[in-house]
């Protein structure tokens, strides 16, 4: 019995083994060669000195308004314990007028807090979108000077910390805070 060899097909084989070879190996070269980093958003807009910041000049600014709102409902509250209180006493026409004069300031309370509550909303949406933009150049910034490649926030499940850049920025960022107060 004598064996031939196929020098074509052996030598098909041969590079198809070195093409898968190659290939297996390529990906692992080139994510060797690239940068890849992390930012948990999140965490950097609950922690950013800047965001912070925000918090108080809102709450700053909204607090004489929620204290006013919230005398008018000790008033309304006053009012209609001095009715159950009196009502007894009072004529019915009396007691209507009051009851009535009651409603009427609930439903003026209420819409204060309905425009309070949809300023608050603005006002706090007007401050994130700052912070966001804030937050995005700093990112760009940190990733151009550090050579990163990609990188990436949302929707990611899992990062290690060896790509996690998050506490870096929250860094350049308390750094840029300090320098403009």
């Amino acid at each position: 019995m004598e064996y031939r060899v196929n020098t074509r097909s052996w030598s098909s084989a041969i590079a198809a083994v070195m093409l898968g070879v190659a290939l297996q190996l390529s990906p692992t070269l080139v994510l060797a060669q690239v940068k890849v980093g992390f930012v948990n958003i999140s965490k950097v807009l609950e922690k950013a000195p800047q965001a912070e910041s925000a918090r108080e000049r809102i709450e700053k600014e909204f607090a004489p308004r929620d204290r006013e709102l919230l005398e008018q409902q000790k008033e309304i509250r006053s009012m209609e314990d001095k009715l159950v209180k009196n009502g007894a006493v009072m004529s019915a026409s009396e007691r209507q007028r009051q009851e009535s004069e009651i409603r009427s300031l609930k439903r003026e309370i209420r819409r204060l807090q309905d425009e309070f509550r949809e300023d608050l909303n603005l006002r706090r949406s007007q401050e994130l979108s700052k912070l966001q933009r804030m937050v995005t150049e700093v990112i760009q910034k940190l990733a151009k000077a550090e050579s990163y490649d990609l990188v990436v926030t949302d929707g990611v499940i899992y990062a290690g910390e060896r790509v996690d850049i998050t506490d870096r920025v929250i860094g350049k960022l308390a750094t840029e805070f300090k320098k403009s107060n």
